[in-house]
């Protein structure tokens, strides 16, 4: 099957939307009690991966529903609107499908066939502690007719919720770069729940340790063959998480402005859901969630392109699309967390003192909003975009963190 042949057979975005909205409100009427009871969504996932929207990305042919990027950023965007934690916590699940479908049919049909029936993956690349930018401590060893991992990561996003384990290593032998992918439920693999971020508390982002925990040999695939765009996708996620973020403010803030009954004696002298101050609070909110969404779905348009490319022989414009996909993506990030951090802090302004009451929990959405928008700091990302629109240098595409000498 060709690229064209796939993409001739996109579904139809009206019909996604309608499919999963039951599912998508749902996950939305317990987010507020799994925030404030800190319960983690596993039984949501459940759902998302029953219902086939974990494979929207998937071939058809796989079980999946063969969507574009831009309609599975779309629905991530409602997903993140119903809940920031449950987008972000498929973050590393959707990039390894991705990575799987660009690579060649024959190394990537076992992992297709794998997703499509509902499996998902988790995230295993970031190590803490003395480990130098660059390295990793994580280690994969040859072992009979596979190999065995050990080593230990953090922000583990997703992972306590998945069946698999994409993460990022070093062969033992070798030394070569590789990314391992582990079965998550077997004796070797320790996940933990030890997320101390403010916000963003239900992704699973915690710890996960291998102790000689076995790799099947089509789980090694050499690192300079993931998909070139990855960067650029993993911050789409994040940006998606920023609008959702801001659409959810604006929904709950609206609700309870429509239901006020008190007001102030220096307001408008009527009532609140009729203020004209309180309403363009609320509608200029509005229109920067409306902003943070478009930005991300222009991105993921760039993506989509770059996925096309990676089809083709045409080197010259795989690497046009990817230095447009990497860009997109960094001025989506720059333009979502501005205004879903403006959206969600600006909206308190529409409702009194009460809208402080930890049981609404209306925080939480600037909570998430700055969480997921601490990562990838800004500042280098509006740096690179300045770069590139005066000197013309191409943006980096992989970067880590790690110790630095002084």
């Amino acid at each position: 099957m060709t690229v064209h042949d796939h993409w001739s057979e996109v579904p139809d975005t009206a019909e996604l939307k309608a499919r999963f909205r039951p599912i998508l409100e749902r996950i939305a009427e317990g987010a507020l009690r799994r925030e404030r009871e800190r319960i983690l969504p596993f039984e949501e996932i459940g759902w998302l991966k029953e219902s086939g929207f974990t494979a929207l990305r998937v071939p058809v042919e796989y079980g999946g529903s063969g969507a574009s990027l831009v309609q599975v950023f779309d629905l991530l965007i409602d997903l993140a609107e119903a809940d920031t934690n449950i987008a972000q916590a498929l973050r590393g699940h959707f990039a390894l499908v991705e990575d799987r479908l660009v690579a060649p049919r024959a190394e990537g049909e076992i992992w297709l066939k794998r997703f499509g029936a509902g499996e998902t993956a988790g995230n295993g690349w970031t190590e803490v502690g003395a480990v130098k930018i660059g390295d990793t401590n994580t280690k994969v060893t040859p072992d009979g007719d596979g190999f065995r991992i050990d080593g230990e990561k953090y922000y583990s996003t997703g992972t306590i919720f998945a069946d698999w384990i994409d993460t990022y290593a070093t062969r033992a032998d070798t030394g070569a770069p590789v990314i391992a992918i582990v079965k998550a439920d077997q004796p070797g693999i320790e996940r933990r729940d030890d997320w101390t971020g403010f916000g963003q508390r239900l992704t699973g982002t915690g710890t996960t340790v291998y102790s000689g925990a076995v790799v099947e040999p089509e789980g090694i695939v050499p690192f300079e063959t993931r998909f070139r765009y990855q960067t650029a996708f993993y911050q789409l996620v994040l940006d998606a998480v920023l609008s959702g973020a801001a659409a959810a403010a604006v929904r709950d803030v609206s609700a309870q402005v429509a239901r006020r009954k008190r007001g102030f004696s220096h307001g408008s002298g009527t009532a609140v859901r009729h203020d004209p101050q309180v309403l363009q609070v609320v509608g200029r909110a509005r229109a920067f969630a409306f902003g943070a969404r478009a930005a991300t779905l222009e991105a993921a348009r760039a993506a989509q392109r770059a996925y096309e490319t990676s089809q083709g022989a045409d080197r010259e414009a795989d690497d046009r699309a990817n230095i447009e996909a990497e860009l997109a993506s960094a001025a989506a990030q720059v333009s979502a967390a501005d205004l879903a951090l403006r959206a969600t802090g600006d909206l308190f302004n529409a409702l009194g003192a009460s809208a402080s009451d930890t049981g609404l929990a209306l925080d939480r959405h600037w909570r998430n909003a700055r969480t997921a928008a601490s990562h990838n700091p800004l500042i280098y990302k509006e740096r690179i975009l300045g770069d590139n629109t005066v000197n013309g240098t191409e943006p980096v595409y992989v970067w880590q963190i790690g110790q630095v000498t002084e």
